[in-house]
Formats: C-alpha cells, sequence, structure tokens
C-alpha cells in the first residue's frame, strides 16, 4: 500500500513493532493490529480466519496477504492478529515492577528497623555514612526533578501530536462539506434554471420549431449534470463525522494532559518539600512526604504500564496504518473499496472513481454553452423579449462551472491524502515520542522514589531529637525546662 505524503514509519516505530509478543499462557503471537476483530480480542495465535468472507481473489492469495476484498467491495483483514492479551501483558510487566519495588522497600525497612545495631546511651556523633544516606535521597530527588521535567516535555510533544491529528480531521471534514456544499449549491441552480428561464425560453420560441428543441436540448444537458453532480457528494448521509471524531479527540486529549500534568506537579511537589525537610530536618514534613512518595510511586508505575501498553500498540498500528484504517472507514461508512482506496492510497495505479462523472459533466456543460450562444445569435434578433432568460442562464452557467471546477480540485485525492498524512505523522511520530518521553519519566520517577524511601527513614533517624535543648541558656524565659520549673513554682505558692 502507498504510504501516504511525508510518513514513513520511524525508527521507534520498527523498534517497538518488533518486540516479542505473548498472551497470557506465554505464548509468542504475532505483531499486527485489529483490535475490532473477534480473532485479536480473544486468544490464540492461529486465531481462526474465515475464508467464507473473502472475495474469490483474496481466498486465493489467503496464506500471504494481509487484506483482501470481499465481492462486496468491502476490506477486510484476518491474518496477522494477536490478541489483546498482549497489550495486557505488557501494562502487568509494569504491575510486576511495582510489586517487586514495594517487596524491597519494605524488606529493606524491617531489616533497617529491626537489625539496626544499639546505639550507645548518651551517644551524639553522627553514625558512619549518616551524610551518604542523606546525599544519596537528595541526589535521587534531584533524579527526580530532571524526570519531571522530561515529563512536561513528553506531555507536550503527544499533545502536539494528538493535536496535529484533530487538525488534520478538522480539515477533512472540511473539505469534504465544501465537496456537499458545492454539489447542493450547483444542484438547486440548474434545477431552478431549468423551472424558470428555460421554461420561459421555450414560451417565448414556442413560434420556432428548431429554436424550441435546441432549448429542449439544453434542459436534458442541465438535467444531465444535475444527475451526475448528485454523484459526486459521495460523504452525504455517512454517519461517520470527522468533526464529531476531532470533538471527541480533543476532549480525551485535554484531560489526559490535564492528568499527567496534575501528576507532574505533584511528584514536584512532593521533591521540594522533602528537600526542605531534609535540610530543615523537620521529621514531620519528612514522615508526611514518605506517605506521599510511597501514593506518587504506585501512580508511577501505573501510569509506566499504561504508556507502555499504548506505545506499543501504536507502534503495531503505525507499523500499516493503511489496512486497518480502510477496514473501520469501509465499515463505519459504508463506502465502496474504489473510494477509500482512491483517498487513502492516492497513487497512479488507482484510478479516479468520480472520473467518469466529471468528463460527463463537462461535456455536458460544453455543450449547454454552445446551444446557448446559437440561441442568442439566432433568437434574440426575432424574439427580443429571449434576451433576459438567455442573460440569466448563461450566469447560472458561469456559476455552474466556477463550481465544477473548485469540484473536480476538491475531489482530487491530494487534498484528503494530505489530511491523512498529517493525521499519520501526528499520531505515529509526534505523539509516539511523547508517549516514549513520559515512559522516561515514569521508569525515572519510580527509580527515585524507591531510593528516597528507602533514604528517608535513615536520614530520619539522624535527626536531633524534638527535645533536646541543651544548647539552650537555662536563663531563657523561652526555655520550656525554665517554663515548667516556673508553672510548677507558681502552684506551690
Amino acid at each position: 500500500m502507498g504510504a501516504p505524503p511525508g510518513y514513513r514509519p520511524s525508527a521507534w516505530v520498527h523498534l517497538l513493532h518488533q518486540l516479542p509478543r505473548a498472551d497470557f499462557q506465554l505464548r509468542p503471537v504475532p505483531s499486527g493490529f485489529a483490535p475490532r476483530e473477534q480473532e485479536y480480542q480473544q486468544v490464540g495465535p492461529g486465531a481462526a480466519r474465515r475464508p467464507e468472507l473473502l472475495g474469490p481473489q483474496g481466498a486465493e492469495e489467503e496464506a500471504g496477504s494481509r487484506s483482501c476484498v470481499s465481492g462486496a467491495g468491502a476490506v477486510r483483514t484476518w491474518g496477522f492478529m494477536y490478541p489483546s492479551q498482549a497489550l495486557l501483558l505488557v501494562a502487568a510487566v509494569a504491575g510486576l515492577g511495582l510489586g517487586l519495588s514495594l517487596v524491597f522497600i519494605a524488606v529493606y525497612l524491617i531489616r533497617f528497623c529491626c537489625c539496626r545495631p544499639p546505639e550507645p546511651p548518651g551517644a551524639k556523633s553522627t553514625p558512619p555514612g549518616g551524610g551518604c544516606v542523606t546525599w544519596s535521597c537528595v541526589a535521587a530527588l534531584l533524579v527526580g526533578c530532571a524526570g519531571i521535567g522530561i515529563g512536561f516535555y513528553g506531555n507536550s510533544e503527544t499533545s502536539d501530536g494528538v493535536s496535529q491529528l484533530s487538525s488534520a480531521l478538522l480539515h477533512a471534514n472540511h473539505t469534504l462539506s465544501t465537496i456537499d456544499h458545492l454539489v447542493v449549491e450547483t444542484v438547486e441552480k440548474l434545477g431552478e434554471a431549468v423551472r424558470t428561464e428555460l421554461t420561459t425560453l421555450e414560451e417565448v420560441l414556442a413560434q420556432r420549431t428548431e429554436l424550441v428543441a435546441a432549448t429542449r436540448g439544453a434542459r436534458r444537458q442541465a438535467e444531465a449534470v444535475a444527475q451526475q453532480l448528485q454523484g459526486l457528494a459521495f460523504w452525504q448521509g455517512v454517519p461517520l463525522s470527522p468533526l464529531q471524531v476531532a470533538e471527541d479527540v480533543s476532549f480525551v486529549e485535554e484531560y489526559r494532559w490535564l492528568a499527567y500534568v496534575l501528576l507532574l506537579l505533584l511528584e514536584l511537589l512532593v521533591c521540594l518539600f522533602t528537600l526542605v525537610g531534609l535540610a530543615k530536618q523537620s521529621k514531620w514534613l519528612v514522615v508526611v512526604m514518605t506517605a506521599m512518595s510511597l501514593l506518587v510511586l504506585v501512580l508511577s508505575w501505573g501510569s509506566m504500564g499504561l504508556e507502555a501498553a499504548t506505545a506499543v500498540g501504536l507502534s503495531d498500528f503505525c507499523s500499516n496504518p493503511d489496512t486497518y484504517v480502510l477496514n473501520l472507514t469501509q465499515e463505519e461508512t459504508g463506502l465502496s473499496s474504489d473510494i477509500l482506496n482512491y483517498y487513502f492510497l492516492c497513487n497512479q495505479a488507482i484510478t479516479n472513481p468520480f472520473q467518469q462523472r466529471l468528463t460527463l459533466s463537462q461535456r455536458a456543460l460544453a455543450n449547454i454553452h454552445s446551444q446557448l450562444q446559437g440561441l442568442e445569435r439566432e433568437a434574440v434578433p426575432q424574439f427580443p423579449s429571449a434576451q433576459k432568460p438567455l442573460l440569466s442562464l448563461e450566469e447560472t452557467l458561469n456559476v455552474t462551472e466556477g463550481n465544477f471546477h473548485q469540484l473536480v480540485a476538491l475531489l482530487h485525492c491530494r487534498g484528503l491524502h494530505k489530511d491523512y498524512g498529517v493525521a499519520l505523522r501526528g499520531l505515529c511520530e509526534d505523539a509516539l515520542e511523547g508517549l516514549l518521553f513520559l515512559l522516561l519519566f515514569s521508569l525515572l520517577s519510580a527509580g527515585a522514589l524507591a531510593t528516597t524511601l528507602c533514604s528517608l527513614p535513615r536520614a530520619w533517624a539522624l535527626f536531633p531529637p524534638s527535645d533536646d535543648y541543651e544548647d539552650t541558656d537555662d536563663d531563657d524565659p523561652f526555655n520550656p525546662q525554665e517554663s515548667k520549673r516556673f508553672v510548677q513554682w507558681q502552684s506551690s505558692i
């Protein structure tokens, strides 16, 4: 299949697409993309193929083909499918990582609490390795802050890619709506000309049989043009609206973007307040941030699983998007495969399915133009009242020819195929790259928070006790010990 202009699967797409796939039984499965098929959603790399739905030519090439065209013109994809269990297994790897992290943190903290050697009474010196623990915690938090910066960049890239997809859908919707509008407008003008100007002209020229015949010939040509043009509005009445799809995509993207911004800001606040707690040696702040770090750790592993599964599934789609898009569009719209192949593939091997209608319409318009010129030469000198309907017909014909030339340009596959390429580049380049940066952010975040959770209790143990007031002056009235003695003295009086 022909690739859209400017789109080629990137190196990341090839790399992710080549990763091994497996189902829940850890059996290898192919890396195809057909999520709407029942075989894809269920089990087994050898999903049952359905040759009874394939056309005669497709049945002969079933063993080595990815898609075939049925006898009714429907594009179907049956081979090279893997179940969605493969993506769920990719997401489950993140769950496994979360479980191992929590187990490691729990074992480490239990060992630290239970196996720590007792401190000698009255010991004030910092135990060996105390400074290293604190600086390791600070380093982990700084790595987390760097990961947050990567996350903001990845979130922006993903949003830009989805915005390109929405813009391409809106532009395609404008093109299709313009085609429908031009067809309706032209057909209405021709119908009005047939009902009014041509009828009036026949009444005026009733005395000349040959002129009436020429007028009726122009009427038949105008009706033929209107009939041919009605077949050009191929998107009229189609239930699938690119505008609605663009709005749905933008709606989901807004909430996705906002959710990631909130996650990034939450982790940034946790890192900053943890650093403040370490700097001020505030035990309560460190305890609170330890609990918040555990929460953000769970969220980071969860987002990592979602990002990994989405990136792998998107790479499978982007490696060969034409097959799935053709199948989905044909199923949702019911359009013929000739029209879909022309606009999605747009190569010289596929002819314009509207070329015959355009050629017949152009010839009919040329015939109408020549007939009106003949009537103007022969009828106006004898019937001056025929000049007004003839001028109105020429004006309608000029408007019709202008609309016709616009239709010829809009119906060419270049415009819609360019929108298709822009949508693919936004989804398969920018959005996929943004997902990979978000995946890196989640990985750095999970590692940094796990290190922080292991280091914070040890750093907390190095903080001085809250009731250590040896360095205060005994005569200081704000000294808690002096205040306690003063209260006791008052009670004894």
